[in-house]
């Protein structure tokens, strides 16, 4: 008020002078006005806006839930709300001896349950507002995964009162708990959400993965690590998620969301090969940059800080590899492992960091080494069958011991994660090493074998270091494990590795099994395949060939003979024994006494293998998810690498179907009846590979790890499992519908994900898959039958 009655008084006085003193007077009135208000009333407010209404968008009575098979971004259907809550705010502008402003502001929250579809569904990845993707940490979110025995939500029972809150079960939804209305208007924003239904039987199958990279200086850790950036800044280095603190957090969470019956894991940590030759090979922990302004976890590895690690190879102006894990990671995914209910198994692993510019000596030959080539290929030099090469004499048995027993040795870093499992309060097994074929063919004088006697003594200190109770085993390639035939015209076979294998500290023998399973042609569509295969995805056929076909009946004599399908039968002339040159016949080799033959002579006395007396473990298992990935499942693409190829008569597409057949046929006959009891454990089948870096910044964030262009094609199940293929989605509808009897074996094609948005039959439901794939549906006296009209050949007829 006076405020009002000085500025009148003020230009009262001040038209004396004109029109301009009049403005004047009125605006010195103004001030003086203000301040007397100021001392009569206090300072003003300013109100911010305010919410009059919330009106809230809910499902209507008779809604239909929609069903996903597989893994889909759907939207959610509000089911349940309280009024939003207010939070009013005052604060001053400017200080209080001068006057300032208060400025009240409102905030609004809301409590809120979303239906997403029919349960039970494993996993919510990741969350929308408003096409934004949220970032789950800082929101109060509850998933509740549509099970028939979940609890109400503690909020809507608080609200609704004891006994009066729904449990929703066989829905699948999510509570929101105060979630910040105030970046979206202050009002609900569209919510979508990427939810994974797994429809296969592969997800419940697998007991046992690998997780990599081993090459992650800080993915494994479990709290954040943080890098200096500049001058009041910081990134965090182990954390490229928006689902949780951690990568690995992130990623773990997912697969055990995923395997429900998820008991064990083999947990790789790399270090660095530098040379093909073993004389010359250091084996060394390396890092990406020799410097990391303000790590605020400092690497380190076996007591060697980063600016005297071995530094990676770059390509592309980039590192090849990322870092061996530090020390202090390692421990810590031990421990959340533990925690968890999982067993771990320590995985030390080599990778080769031959770089695209070396000039190294090459023991096979070549002008150079190859570049970041597998392991296996370390060996003598030259290599055995190269002329000069040492190969049965003292002189290899010496850059053998030079390859493990030197400084920057092998069994440096196998001791020294031993050491550190005894550190961080136990394992539950230790893998000594896997595929050095290369090395433990390789023989000393009188036929003996130097490697495998340096795998034999350091199992027994791994021993030693660990107690009785941990399990040892060492991942012999599925091209090794059974015995060495010289292609030296000799004739000679020697089992090689049994002297490890019936060593008293190896507790199974450990196999990494790539073996074929198919010879799928794209000619075999128009004519027949030999195998009785009907198309390159058929897992009955698939699982017929884990004990017959290449490898047990047959084998290719020539890369001419494979084009040519010309194939000779495996047999043994000299004591009647074809079990000894067939790799795919795990239960000749593990059910016999083993004899090694000389100069065409069978030994009197067998090896110190004892027929059925440790049970196989398949250290690895996998497949590439390509075109034919079964014809040739140990072949990765990975354009860095010599090794990098496609599997046999391979298209080079897509194909996550693939490697979920391969897998689906090896689970189902391991865990089921068509073994020899005791043979395999098929609990510790370790599939390869599970990635500690979170689906979908891993493959999508190239620029932090570029390797990421490799997954399309490789053998992660990172991002596959929990989608769906083709078959699966269509056997997964007529089920729902309460049909079963139907044959969907030749349906191909992957399928990542399926909505049932409305009421719907099962006929229009598939009809837009059937149109969409090309698909032939027969009905064969009251079956339905299913097939891919481009992609399964047609039964000959007379």
């Amino acid at each position: 008020m006076a405020t009002i009655l000085f500025q009148a008084a003020g230009a009262a006085l001040g038209s004396v002078f004109g029109p301009v003193g009049a403005m004047l007077g009125r605006a010195a009135g103004g001030l003086a006005g203000a301040a007397v208000d100021r001392a009569l009333l206090g300072s003003p407010t300013v109100t911010g806006p305010r919410l009059a209404t919330a009106r809230l968008a809910g499902a209507d009575e008779g809604t239909a839930i929609p069903r996903l098979y597989g893994t889909m971004r759907i939207g959610g259907t509000l089911i349940w709300a309280t009024r939003f809550e207010e939070e009013v705010r005052t604060e001053r502008s400017g200080g209080k001896a001068t006057g300032g402003q208060k400025v009240k502001s409102f905030a609004y929250y809301a409590n809120i349950a979303l239906g997403l579809c029919e349960g039970e569904v494993a996993h919510v990845r990741r969350v929308w507002a408003d096409g934004r993707e949220l970032d789950l940490t800082t929101i109060q979110m509850r998933f509740y995964p549509g099970s028939e025995d979940q609890l109400p939500d503690p909020l809507i029972e608080a609200k609704q009162g004891a006994g009066n809150a729904p449990a929703f079960r066989g829905l699948a939804y999510v509570v929101f708990e105060r979630l910040p209305l105030g970046d979206f208007g202050n009002r609900i924003p569209l919510l979508q959400f990427e939810v994974v239904r797994p429809i296969g039987m592969l997800e419940a199958q697998i007991r046992a993965v690998t997780i990599i990279p081993g090459s992650s200086e800080h993915g494994y850790a479990t709290v954040q690590v943080t890098q200096d950036t500049g001058e009041g800044s910081a990134r965090i280095l182990n954390r490229n998620n928006r689902m949780a603190a951690t990568d690995w957090e992130a990623s773990l969470d997912e697969l055990q969301a995923l395997c429900p019956n998820l008991e064990r894991v083999a947990l790789v940590v790399s270090w660095f090969g530098t040379d093909l030759r073993a004389g010359e090979c250091r084996i060394v922990p390396g890092v990406e940059f020799l410097a990391r302004e303000g790590e605020s976890m400092p690497w380190n590895v076996a007591g060697i800080e980063r600016a005297d690690a071995h530094l990676v190879s770059r390509r592309n102006d980039a590192p090849a590899y990322g870092g061996t894990p530090s020390d202090e990671s390692v421990k810590q995914a031990i421990a959340d492992l533990k925690a968890r209910g999982i067993e771990v198994f320590l995985y030390p692993f080599v990778m080769m960091d031959v770089a695209e510019d070396n000039t190294l000596p090459d023991p096979y030959g070549g002008s150079k080494q190859a570049v970041h080539p597998w392991r296996g290929r370390i060996t003598c030099h030259p290599a055995p069958g190269q002329a000069g090469s040492p190969d049965k004499t003292a002189d290899a048995a010496s850059e053998i011991d030079q390859f493990c027993n030197r400084t920057e040795g092998y069994r440096r870093m196998v001791l020294h994660y031993a050491d550190l499992a005894v550190t961080a309060g136990g394992v539950d097994g230790l893998i000594i090493g896997s595929e050095f074929r290369g090395l433990t063919t390789v023989r000393g004088a009188g036929n003996s074998f130097p490697f495998v006697a340096e795998l034999v003594r350091l199992a027994g200190d791994c021993r030693t270091k660990l107690g009785p109770s941990i399990k040892l085993t060492y991942g012999a390639d599925w091209s090794e494990y059974f015995g060495y035939h010289p292609n030296d015209g000799t004739g000679d076979v020697f089992f090689h590795l049994d002297p490890l294998w019936a060593s008293p500290a190896i507790n199974a023998v450990g196999i990494d099994n790539y073996m074929p399973l198919s010879d799928w042609r794209d000619d075999d569509l128009m004519g027949t395949n030999p195998d009785g295969m009907t198309s390159a995805e058929d897992v009955a056929a698939m699982q017929a060939a884990i004990t017959r076909g290449e490898g047990f009946d047959w084998y290719y004599a020539s890369d001419e003979d494979r084009k040519a399908r010309l194939r000779s039968p495996i047999t043994d002339g000299l004591a009647g024994k074809p079990w000894v040159f067939r790799y795919k016949d795990l239960s000749g080799w593990w059910g016999n006494h083993h004899f090694d033959r000389t100069g065409g002579t069978e030994s009197a006395s067998p090896t110190a293998w004892v027929p059925g007396s440790k049970p196989i473990w398949f250290t690895e298992l996998g497949c590439p998810a390509i075109d034919k990935g079964a014809n040739q499942p140990n072949l990765f693409v990975d354009p860095k690498s010599s090794e990098s190829g496609w599997p046999y008569f391979s298209s080079g597409g897509r194909s996550d179907a693939m490697q979920r057949r391969f897998l689906d046929a090896h689970h189902g006959f391991w865990q089921g009846n068509g073994a020899p009891v005791g043979m395999v454990d098929a609990g510790h089948i370790f599939v390869w590979s599970w990635d500690a870096r979170p689906y979908p910044a891993f493959p999508q964030a190239t620029s932090i790890w570029n390797d990421g262009e490799n997954w399309r094609l490789g053998h992660w199940l990172t991002g596959r499992l929990g989608a769906g293929t083709l078959a699966d989605t269509i056997a997964a509808i007529l089920t729902d519908h309460g049909l079963t009897d139907f044959d969907v074996s030749q349906v191909c094609g992957d399928l990542t994900g399926y909505v049932q948005a409305d009421i719907a039959s099962a006929r229009q439901m598939l009809t837009p898959l059937v149109e969409g794939f090309l698909l032939d549906v027969t009905e064969v006296e009251g079956r339905l039958i299913f097939r891919s009209r481009s992609k399964a050949s047609l039964a000959a007829t007379a």
